[in-house]
């Protein structure tokens, strides 16, 4: 398995990917279908993504398939740009074989080199295979943004955890 930044010419099989990942999970922002990006507007947020200091993506390949990943997004303004916000998604064959905890390695290592001190990220209350991940790699709880999610009709309340470096 390896565990590596993203390039731009991974631009059309990241997409599709995340649109796997969205496909087959429960608990991702989007919904099945929901994505619209193509794989042009990819390579291009990929390149924006470049000129970031504090911004990357993580990606986990195994025998040349992308089969997870870890986006870590910086904040745009002087006073967040020592903050990333984190969405990670592994395909779901993939899930419990200890690729979710070698990517936020990654992460965590890579932030203090780009001024990053602060990760964040949110959570669904409801999963607990990603929240026992999260506390695993060191993230607390700070907080609970109530009925913030609705999940096939029903209401879900995240968690809103962050690690300080």
């Amino acid at each position: 398995m390896l565990i590596r930044e993203i390039r731009i010419d991974d631009g059309e099989n990241f997409i599709n990917l995340v649109k796997e990942v969205e496909r087959k999970s429960d608990f991702m922002l989007m919904e099945a279908g929901e994505r619209k990006t193509t794989p042009e507007q990819q390579q291009k947020q990929l390149e924006r993504f470049e000129q970031q200091n504090n911004s990357t993506i993580f990606v986990a390949e195994e025998k040349g398939k992308l089969v997870g990943y870890l986006i870590a997004i910086g904040g745009t303004v002087k006073r967040t740009k020592h903050c990333a916000y984190l969405v990670i998604g592994i395909l779901q064959e993939y899930r419990g074989k200890g690729i979710g905890s070698k990517l936020f390695d990654k992460v965590i290592k890579w932030a203090p080199k780009h001024n990053v001190s602060r990760l964040e990220l949110t959570v669904v209350t409801e999963n607990k295979a990603g929240l026992a991940l999260y506390k695993k790699s060191g993230f607390d709880i700070e907080g609970t943004k109530r009925n913030s999610i609705n999940i096939n009709g029903t209401n879900f309340d995240e968690y809103c955890m962050s690690k300080l470096l």
